[in-house]
């Protein structure tokens, strides 16, 4: 048995990092870097973001062993109000993770802010938890997001909540590029 394939094996978790806190997509980003590191393959799917504002988009593309998937739209979703537009976008994203976790080439999946997705009413929580649960044995999945809904919390085999203590916004810092985008 190759190395590889003995990895493979011991994969099949369900990550959720949520809270208030920065650092839950960070966290994901991470562990896809640690995950292609050990040439494992690895899909982005990102709810609620568009290329045009994030970093980790430009360099995906250099990345052999990732892809990064931005399928929001390029305006921020108005939590009261979202428009039909949003939530095509959301389910859109949500059938692309299924679609990939099946696919047999990602031994990894990120659902990027599907937390949010959820709590802004863009995807249905059973349809999320369905996903999850029929899921191959061996892809990781991981979720992010704040908000992240009991459902998640009780079906996943780690959770971590992000704390803020001290943010720079607090002072009228805005998201600078290159560290939150």
């Amino acid at each position: 048995m190759t190395v590889k394939e003995d990895i493979r094996q011991n994969l099949g978790l369900v990550h959720v990092y949520t809270g208030n806190g920065k650092g839950k997509t960070t966290a994901a980003l991470g562990l896809a870097l640690r995950a292609m590191g050990n040439d494992l393959n690895v899909a982005m799917i990102q709810f609620m973001k568009c290329p045009q504002y994030y970093g980790e988009y430009e360099i995906s593309k250099s990345l052999p062993n990732f892809t990064l998937l931005p399928m929001g739209r390029d305006c921020l979703v108005n939590a009261e109000k979202p428009l039909p537009e949003d939530k095509e976008a959301a389910e859109a994203a949500l059938r692309k993770a299924e679609e990939l976790m099946h696919s047999g080439k990602y031994d990894m999946v990120i659902m990027d802010e599907v937390n949010v997705s959820i709590k802004f009413d863009l995807v249905n929580v059973d349809d999320v938890v369905k996903v999850i649960k029929n899921r191959p044995p061996c892809v990781e999945l991981v979720l992010t997001g704040r908000y992240a809904p009991p459902q998640l919390l009780e079906i996943a085999d780690l959770v971590t909540e992000m704390k803020c203590i001290k943010h720079p916004f607090t002072k009228g810092v805005p998201a600078r590029d290159g560290i939150e985008r």
